[in-house]
C-alpha cells in the first residue's frame, strides 16, 4: 500500500461568482521512501496541496490516507495528534520557538504528546545534523541554515510517515541551501524517509526520484527522474 493517496483533491474559496477553486480534482500515490518534488509558479496551488496533505487544512472534496489513515474523517483533536505523530512539517522561515534550545525545539513534538525525551534518538539526530556542539543554543544564536537544521531534526524526532518540506531553502544563501537539501536526501537515504519537496526551484526538483508539475490547481506532468 502507498504510503500517501491523494485522491481526487478540490479546495476551493468562497461562494458563488468570487469562488477560485486552488485544486481541481488532484489525484496521485507516493510509495514509502520516495523522494518526490512538487512544483509549479507561485498561485498554483503547490502550498495548497502540501498544506491539505500536512492536515493543517480541510479540502473542500476529496481525501487523503496518510499510512492507512484517511486524516480527515478525523475530528480536529485527532487531526492535531496524528499530524504530531506521523507528518513532519518544515516551513521557510523555519518556526522555532524562540525561548527554547535547538534540542529542545528537536524534542517539542515529544513534549507535546507527552512522550518521554529519546536521548540516544537526539543524539543521532544532533550528530546527523551537525549541531551536537550547539544543542543548548537559543535560535537567535544559530544561523539561517542551522535554524533550519534545527527544524529538520524536529521533523524527524517521531519517525514520521511523511516529511513535507515547503520552500525549505527559500530563506537561505546558496551554500546554506545546498547543504539542507543535502540533509534531507541524507534524511530520504539513511533512513528511509519519504521525502516531499515543494519549491519553484528547478535545481533542488532534480534531485528527487520524481517531480509533480502544478499549474491552476491540475496535474501537468508526473515525471520519474530515475
Amino acid at each position: 500500500m502507498p504510503i500517501l493517496q491523494v485522491k481526487n483533491l478540490v479546495k476551493t474559496y468562497g461562494k458563488g461568482d468570487t469562488t477560485v477553486t486552488a485544486l481541481g480534482g488532484v489525484s496521485f500515490t507516493v510509495e514509502k521512501g520516495e523522494f518526490v518534488a512538487i512544483i509549479g509558479a507561485s498561485g498554483s496551488g503547490k502550498s495548497t496541496l502540501m498544506h491539505l496533505i500536512g492536515g493543517v487544512d480541510r479540502p473542500t472534496s476529496g481525501s487523503i490516507t496518510v499510512d492507512g489513515n484517511e486524516i480527515y474523517k478525523q475530528n480536529e483533536s485527532e487531526l492535531a495528534i496524528f499530524r504530531r505523530r506521523n507528518i513532519g512539517l518544515i516551513y521557510q522561515f523555519y518556526n522555532l520557538i524562540p525561548t527554547l534550545t535547538a534540542e529542545e525545539n528537536i524534542m517539542l513534538p515529544r513534549l507535546l504528546d507527552n512522550r518521554k525525551p529519546d536521548e540516544d534518538k537526539l543524539r543521532t539526530i544532533l550528530e546527523t545534523i551537525g549541531l551536537s556542539d550547539r544543542a543548548k543554543h537559543l535560535p537567535n544564536e544559530l544561523s539561517g541554515g542551522q535554524q533550519q537544521r534545527v527544524s529538520i531534526g524536529r521533523a524527524l524526532i517521531n519517525d514520521p510517515a511523511l516529511i513535507l518540506a515547503d520552500e525549505p531553502t527559500g530563506n537561505l544563501d546558496s551554500k546554506s541551501s545546498r547543504e539542507i537539501i543535502d540533509l534531507l536526501k541524507l534524511s530520504n537515504k539513511r533512513y528511509n524517509q519519504t521525502l516531499i519537496i515543494i519549491t519553484h526551484d528547478e535545481k533542488i526538483a532534480l534531485q528527487a526520484g520524481r517531480i509533480i508539475t502544478i499549474d491552476d490547481g491540475q496535474i501537468m506532468r508526473d515525471e520519474v527522474m530515475r
